[in-house]
């Protein structure tokens, strides 16, 4: 049996948390030299490079990452290990990593992760915002338990993950004040040259969007496209533009963003997926997001 040495290993990962060498002396009250001859002795018996240079500093490789990830399990259960036995109430929460990708509402995420946080037994949400092909390869690779996505993966992507639907939404134009006033009158037409703020054309949302335009012979005024949801949605309510949103969180859009509904567009959907390595879903947290997805939020 290969056994690990720890003391390697808790020599890594406050050089990791740090991500210097010098900085990590101070908490370990060791030498440069030694603490370096440690993490090549770590990396010898895994076999693997975990640093590479990064200017001044060091930065994990992609097997850093991983082995960094266990470490910091490895070592918050040897504190919870010590608060036990000096008496302390210890209820080690779950880890649960979700990967947000950018063009989902923000109001969205939230509601459909809220359900992990109800849970009976404590759940630690840590989520990682990024684009859609960058979090599914972090899936891949399990450092993600999940991905809530407005799309489902592609047959061209070559990774081994299922799609979960969770639900769908009509959409919802907003606005401030003054330009609800303009353009709530003969809604949808009205919309030909307004002004618009809306997702990238590489979206869902957009696409569908598009197409009900297409189909309307209605050409707004596109003032902005945005990537990310949250900004689109600032510049919304500093009434740049009207923007998009779905229905089914269109009393929190108004109260959040202080805006006025110009009208709906039931034609217009947008569907919400779970991304998963699960082809079912097991993941106490993944289970509850689906349920209450499905039975409440989308129903």
């Amino acid at each position: 049996m290969e056994w690990l040495n720890y003391h390697h290993l808790l020599y890594f990962w406050t050089v990791a948390r740090h991500g210097s060498i010098s900085r990590a002396t101070e908490e370990l009250y060791l030498a440069q030299p030694t603490i370096s001859a440690q993490l090549r002795a770590l990396e010898g018996s895994l076999g693997e490079t975990l640093f590479t240079r990064a200017g001044r500093n060091i930065a994990l490789t992609e097997m850093g990452q991983v082995v960094f990830r266990y470490a910091d399990e490895i070592f918050s259960l040897g504190r919870e290990l010590t608060d036990t036995l000096k008496g302390k109430s210890v209820g080690r929460p779950v880890r649960f990593t979700v990967g947000v990708a950018d063009v989902l509402p923000k109001l969205i995420a939230y509601r459909l992760l809220q359900p992990a946080l109800q849970l009976k037994d404590p759940i630690r949400v840590v989520c990682h915002e990024d684009k859609p092909d960058r979090l599914l390869a972090e899936l891949a690779v399990h450092r993600l338990d999940l991905v809530l996505s407005d799309a489902p993966i592609g047959p061209m992507v070559k990774v081994k993950a299922f799609n979960h639907l969770l639900g769908e939404s009509d959409v919802t134009v907003f606005g401030p004040a003054k330009l609800v006033k303009k353009y709530r009158r003969g809604f949808p037409q009205s919309l030909n040259d307004a002004p618009m703020l809306l997702p990238t054309e590489t979206t869902s949302l957009r696409r569908s969007f598009d197409q009900w335009c297409a189909a309307q012979d209605i050409h707004p005024f596109v003032v902005g496209e945005f990537e990310d949801s949250a900004l689109l949605n600032v510049f919304g309510q500093s009434g740049a533009g009207l923007f998009l949103a779905p229905s089914v969180i269109a009393s929190e859009v108004r109260r959040q963003h202080r805006v006025q509904t110009v009208g709906r567009l039931k034609e217009v959907r947008e569907r919400f997926y779970a991304l998963s390595v699960e082809r079912k879903l097991k993941h106490p947290a993944v289970v509850a997001i689906s349920e209450a997805a499905q039975q409440k939020l989308f129903a």
